[in-house]
């Protein structure tokens, strides 16, 4: 009897690591390490026979499977098949909505979704000497760690151009960036200190995000120079650090939770790709949410929470002057800018993060959206689960 293609998508659980600086706590823990002790993790409360598929996300990483790899590393049964999804900076928000997606046309009943990510062990990469650019980028000494993302010159401050040319283009100030900045880091702070994210974090190494900082005030902001030469926005504050961190979700069928009596978290109902101008990728994140709320007849006033990857506070400030009277509503736990951003595993933190916000103002729907290099965005749409039991 075939299956009808009609499953809803839950989500069970999840957990991340907490999240650390390029060359700092996890300087010597691989990706794959990092991923795997997480993995282990969120696969615990689980029967390990019944995982039909593990998505993980990578940008900065060797190239291969290396989901694979951190599951086997984990200890996870050989016969459970692994995927890495590389999207940049969406990667683990969209190995979600992927896992989703499978669920809900009836491919996979159950799916651990995620992704991992080391800065500080990222491989350096090369041109191979019959490529036409290997000369021109260095030839045999020439390496790199950031992609090529759009046609033309390969630069290793893309995302960092394409940062202040979005500002500059929309007639910000870097006084609107920085204020973004001053906020992150006194959310995340208060989150820290509430506890309100201990049941979802794992120690790998230390029991903190590296990232935070205490102390950051405006007068510190307004003496950091600028990170581009002939810049007059982007600072090492109000763009994110580079990261080690890993983060995965267990996502399932109404079937598998009818069958072992559980109440989810929260619903996935529906999740977007949009792609925007690849030179001001930051911009991508609004195309996406407002691409999703379109599709579902949704206003900003009926999002609960929005969680964005804070990649830059340019990102925050186009969301500000999009949805002016949601900003209330956005990023309440602190964002990148203050935790850090670990390429692949950044889009399952933001859920993570994002059912947390819902618990805490009592909502109901939430938005998480996050904006790629090369100009894809993704968001997905998620509803807190109220009902308890079957």
């Amino acid at each position: 009897m075939l299956r009808e293609n009609v499953n809803r998508v839950y989500i069970l659980s999840g957990v991340r690591s907490y999240i650390g600086v390029e060359n700092g706590m996890y300087r010597h823990i691989p990706a794959e390490i990092l991923g795997a002790a997480v993995l282990k993790k969120a696969a615990e409360p689980y029967p390990l026979e019944e995982i039909d598929l593990i998505l993980g996300g990578n940008a900065a990483g060797a190239g291969g499977n290396i989901t694979r790899l951190a599951m086997l590393e984990a200890g996870l049964p050989s016969d459970i098949p692994a995927v890495t999804v590389d999207l940049q900076c969406a990667s683990g928000l969209e190995s979600i909505v992927m896992a989703a997606a499978k669920i809900k046309s009836g491919i996979a009943d159950f799916v651990i979704a995620g992704g991992l990510e080391s800065s500080s062990t990222a491989p350096r990469r090369a041109y191979n000497k019959n490529h036409p650019d290997y000369d021109r980028y260095g030839g045999e000494a020439g390496f790199y760690k950031t992609a090529k993302f759009v046609p033309g010159e390969h630069t290793m401050t893309a995302m960092l151009e394409g940062a202040e040319d979005t500002a500059r283009s929309m007639g910000f100030c870097r006084e609107d960036l920085d204020r973004w900045v001053l906020r992150s880091h006194r959310l995340a702070k208060e989150t820290r200190e509430s506890g309100m994210l201990r049941d979802i974090l794992v120690t790998v190494a230390k029991a903190e995000d590296e990232g935070i900082r205490d102390r950051m005030n405006e007068r510190l902001l307004k003496r950091l120079p600028c990170v581009l030469k002939n810049g007059k926005f982007i600072t090492a504050a109000n763009s994110c650090l580079t990261n080690d961190g890993a983060a995965f979700l267990a996502l399932c069928s109404e079937n598998y939770c009818r069958k072992h009596g559980i109440s989810p978290k929260a619903e996935v109902l529906d999740a977007v790709l949009a792609g925007s101008d690849p030179r001001m990728s930051p911009k991508s994140a609004n195309a996406a949410i407002e691409k999703l709320l379109q599709r579902n007849q949704l206003s900003e006033k009926e999002i609960d929470i929005f969680e964005c990857n804070e990649a830059f506070s340019v990102i925050d400030e186009l969301f500000a002057r999009n949805y002016p009277d949601a900003v209330d509503r956005y990023n309440i736990l602190g964002g990148a800018l203050a935790y850090g951003h670990p390429y692949g595993a950044s889009g399952a933190v933001i859920t993570l993060h994002a059912i947390k916000a819902l618990e805490k103002v009592n909502g109901k729907l939430a938005v998480c959206a996050v904006a790629a290099a090369g100009g894809v965005g993704t968001a997905a749409l998620i509803n807190i689960y109220i009902r308890k039991g079957w």
